[in-house]
């Protein structure tokens, strides 16, 4: 997209505000940061266990495995919900974690099973409106809130975590952090290193919910009806 005038348009305004045109903002200094002091000091296995406690609260399953037994517990966790059809993010973590082995045997058992791929364009979308689970790796897992954080790339498409009717996210342990405060220190220092982040940066906590109605709880308004955490001990 081409912007044209922006250079003026910013002078006129500044001088509309009476003060010279900014080109940079400095951080203020806070005299107290109250945000830093939660969980403080708290180490993983201390973090994971707040994240049980929470997902309690948010209605999700959370589940620890190891990775060599992870493709087991998503089968596990197939089979209990009579699911058959499967989007999953692709991209190197397929691999890390011996995933494309584990769908190459289910798809011979008989599960349909489709990786997210870029060159098939719109064909990724209609099949996750027909997946019954979509499987997503947690880039930053937020232990208070029960929150994974999604950089959605080009292996990993939005419609995984919006459109099946079970949401599955895969939880590194080392992703583990006690808040959003941490979660956004990660991105910042990313971009301060060069290292590109998502455009489109997802935060989910467990399966779609509304109390907009007289505060009456609903689960699965407008997406997934369930949800299951696997952290994988992966320290």
């Amino acid at each position: 997209m081409t912007v044209y005038n922006r250079e003026r348009f910013l002078d006129q305004l500044a001088g509309q505000l009476g003060r010279d045109r900014r080109t940079s903002a400095e951080r203020p200094a806070y005299s107290v940061q109250p945000q830093e002091r939660v969980f403080q000091g708290a180490d993983q296995d201390q973090l994971l266990e707040k994240l049980k406690e929470q997902c309690k609260i948010i209605h999700t399953n959370c589940l620890v495995t190891t990775a060599d037994e992870l493709g087991e517990t998503l089968r596990h966790v197939w089979d209990e919900d009579h699911i058959q059809n499967i989007v999953s993010a692709g991209g190197p973590r397929l691999e890390a974690y011996g995933l494309s082995d584990v769908y190459g045997t289910m798809r011979q058992d008989g599960y349909h099973v489709h990786v997210w791929d870029e060159q098939e364009g719109r064909k990724n979308v209609t099949t996750a409106e027909k997946a019954g689970a979509g499987i997503v790796f947690s880039d930053v897992t937020l232990a208070e809130s029960g929150t994974v954080t999604l950089f959605n790339d080009r292996w990993n498409g939005r419609s995984i975590s919006l459109l099946p009717e079970t949401f599955v996210a895969v939880i590194p342990k080392s992703t583990l952090v006690p808040r959003m405060t941490q979660a956004a220190r990660i991105i910042h220092e990313q971009e301060k290193k060069g290292v590109p982040v998502s455009s489109c940066v997802s935060f989910i906590t467990g399966p779609s919910n509304s109390a907009d109605i007289e505060m009456n709880l609903i689960v699965g308004v407008h997406g997934p009806v369930k949800a299951t955490y696997i952290v994988v001990d992966d320290m």
